[in-house]
């Protein structure tokens, strides 16, 4: 039997990039960590940005490294980042400007002035993605407001992983995951939706054509394989390139029970897997989008509040010399008082403080209660806050949806939070089941297998996923401190939720 080939899975995240070098024998995929970097916003003044050429350079890097292991074997790779972010093009193919971060607040208040031009039902419609104010087309409408000589003078959008996609093969394209968090797609139709490019009086040449994942684009640029001195034949594929729908293609879902999905990242991305979008008024009023999935699913879900809070908390206890691993901060939120500060963690505010712990205490001071002070009270509330906004957040979808939710996977960093696990079980009163750890990782590899002709479809590399990984289950337990807990906790959003 010929040996399968080896696979590069780069796996960009909002905090950082790894590449990860695949290997599946036919019945169980297995890989390393080859090449790792931060990754993060830069900020100048009031502006975000990404340093995108940075990291492009360490993806090169991780080429380097892939190709010591591969010898003068071919291999295939893939890109997977997080979504919404773009890139601009110029008539003759070069970037035009540094690239926004999400979390720039040059999108603030926009929205009314967008439905002003075309009605807020009419883009659920048409795109069911849920309203949230960094959402590409938000972004788009901020630089036709303040930059139109940029959209004037451009002559293609690349989202991030298309835009490191033409980096590496030379080759324009909009993969469907990734175009899907545009808030300018059809889900339905599986197109884009001009009526609100035009609607906005944004320039629909940008748009690119739609590949789906586990095509094969093309080789790597013979000039960058030459510059690099690569000697390995590299062929480049269209994965999964959102992560949200890698990590979801990954997820190993229960075969007879109703499951829920949270990838857990810097973001919480919480919902189910659908055969066609939902675009009810209930979804619309809860807030939830329809992204499209790997193998034609539609990935249902409301992204909320994550790991941010914890990672910026980090950092600034960093900088004010306390130099603490996460799982000390964590062993630190296990020893503090239960269920005594709690706090909305998809408040405004939270998007882009310049001091996260201080955020959180005015938080508490502006609703006149008492503050968690130091680490161990602000990580403990912070991980019992995000399980009761998961509870809010399933329990809407059950209402959407009408199916009642046995299990909750949980894949993506957050895996690896056993507190954060644990507290999700007890306040949901359901099963949770965590892992794969590295499902972003995972599933654009199983894209590259299929691509490859090495793989039939979802179902059974979800079967190649239960053989290659452990997975550990949480069951609820103490759930009536939880539901008074919660009671408190809906007094708190009541104002941006209802059942």
């Amino acid at each position: 039997m010929k040996p399968f080939e080896p696979m590069l899975a780069f796996d960009l995240g909002n905090s950082g990039g790894r590449a990860q070098w695949g290997q599946f024998d036919g019945q169980k995929l297995q890989f390393e960590e080859i090449h790792k970097f931060r990754n993060g916003p830069v900020r100048i003044g009031e502006r975000w940005y990404w340093d995108i050429l940075r990291i492009f350079e360490e993806m090169q890097n991780g080429l380097r490294q892939a190709t010591v292991r591969a010898g003068v074997r071919s291999f295939s790779a893939g890109v997977d980042t997080w979504g919404v972010d773009y890139g601009l093009l110029d008539a003759t193919g070069e970037l035009m400007a540094p690239i926004h971060h999400h979390r720039d607040p040059r999108t603030d208040d926009l929205y009314p002035e967008i439905f002003a031009k075309v009605a807020k039902q009419d883009i659920y419609q048409l795109t069911g993605i849920m309203f949230i104010q960094f959402n590409t087309l938000v972004q788009l409408f901020a630089d036709l407001r303040t930059r139109p000589w940029l959209l004037e003078n451009s002559r293609a959008l690349l989202f991030i992983p298309d835009l490191f996609n033409y980096f590496l093969s030379g080759v324009r394209f909009s993969e469907i995951t990734i175009a899907s968090t545009s808030q300018f797609f059809d889900p339905s139709r599986k197109t884009w939706a001009l009526p609100i490019f035009q609607s906005l009086g944004l320039p629909t040449r940008l748009l690119q054509p739609i590949v789906r994942p586990g095509t094969a684009i093309g080789p790597l640029l013979p000039a960058l394989k030459r510059n690099m001195g690569l000697e390995a034949d590299i062929s480049i594929i269209a994965v999964g390139s959102h992560d949200t729908a890698s990590a979801w293609a990954a997820t190993p879902l229960a075969r007879d029970r109703p499951s829920a999905l949270i990838s857990v990242g810097t973001w919480s991305l919480l919902g189910m897997e659908l055969d066609r979008p939902n675009l009810s008024e209930a979804a619309r009023a809860w807030n939830f989008t329809n992204e499209c999935g790997v193998n034609e699913t539609i990935v249902f879900h409301k992204i909320i509040g994550g790991l941010w809070l914890i990672q910026e908390c980090r950092r600034c206890w960093q900088q004010a010399g306390q130099p603490l691993r996460y799982e000390q901060i964590h062993q630190a939120a296990a020893r503090a008082q239960p269920l005594k500060f709690l706090f909305d963690p998809d408040d405004k505010r939270f998007l882009n403080p310049a001091h996260m712990p201080e955020a959180i205490r005015r938080y508490f001071k502006d609703k006149r209660l008492p503050a968690p002070e130091g680490v161990a009270p602000i990580a403990r509330s912070i991980y019992e806050s995000l399980a009761l906004n998961y509870r809010l957040a399933v329990a809407g979808m059950e209402q959407i949806t009408g199916r009642p939710i046995e299990v909750i996977h949980i894949v993506g960093g957050g895996a690896q939070a056993k507190l954060l696990c644990q507290f999700t079980a007890d306040a949901t009163g359901k099963h949770v089941i965590a892992g794969p750890v590295e499902a972003t990782t995972v599933g654009n590899m199983l894209s590259q297998l299929q691509a490859r002709g090495e793989l039939k479809d979802l179902s059974e590399g979800r079967e190649i996923v239960r053989r290659s990984f452990a997975l550990q289950a949480y069951a609820p337990h103490d759930t009536a401190a939880w539901d008074e807990a919660f009671g408190r906790f809906r007094a708190l959003v009541d104002h941006r939720d209802r059942l």
